[in-house]
């Protein structure tokens, strides 16, 4: 794994070594960016639920995000993202060892550009992660929440508020949901 592009572009990020974290590949991790960078989006404040690795908030931090947050439930996670933000030299982050759901609560209210969520397949949370962000007013006028998910998890959002682009990469998909939050 590495850093594509930015100011830590090239910099190699450590791998876990256990089989409980998926980290996103660089193949997919180069095509989530570049649809972000056709959608023109702003990487202002990222956050980066099920962290893992840290790949996804540290290439935003490359590609100058002001700030990222980063969230994860495992304990190997949390010290790998760590080691890899010190690897990269990156100083505008938060780092915490939590769930999502808690986390998010403990966020209520703070404004988000963009949102990363890419949780373990197998879960199907994917709709819990977006009523949790929703509840919780994280996600800034324009802000846009990208799930990671399998081709065989289809996704149903129903909410008005959201404009969704689903993109798909092999196996994985990339929905993009888009947040407005008058339903115009």
């Amino acid at each position: 794994m590495r850093v594509i592009s930015g100011k830590f572009r090239g910099k190699k990020l450590f791998s876990p070594d256990e089989n409980n974290v998926r980290p996103t590949t660089d193949r997919i991790k180069e095509t989530l960016f570049n649809i972000l960078y056709s959608k023109d989006v702003y990487y202002g404040k990222v956050l980066d639920l099920f962290s893992g690795s840290g790949a996804l908030g540290i290439e935003a931090l490359s590609r100058g995000a002001e700030s990222a947050v980063f969230i994860d439930i495992d304990t190997r996670s949390v010290k790998l993202t760590r080691s890899n933000l010190q690897q990269v030299g990156a100083t505008n982050y938060e780092l915490y060892h939590n769930d999502y759901s808690s986390a998010a609560k403990k966020l209520a209210g703070r404004k988000f550009d963009v949102i990363f969520a890419d949780p373990p397949y197998k879960l199907r949370i994917e709709p819990k992660i977006i009523d949790s962000i929703v509840e919780n007013d994280l996600l800034e006028e324009n802000g846009v929440l990208i799930i990671e998910h399998s081709t065989e998890n289809k996704l149903h959002i129903d909410d008005k508020r959201f404009i969704i682009d689903e993109r798909r990469c092999g196996n994985t998909v990339l929905t993009f949901l888009t947040y407005r939050r008058n339903d115009q």
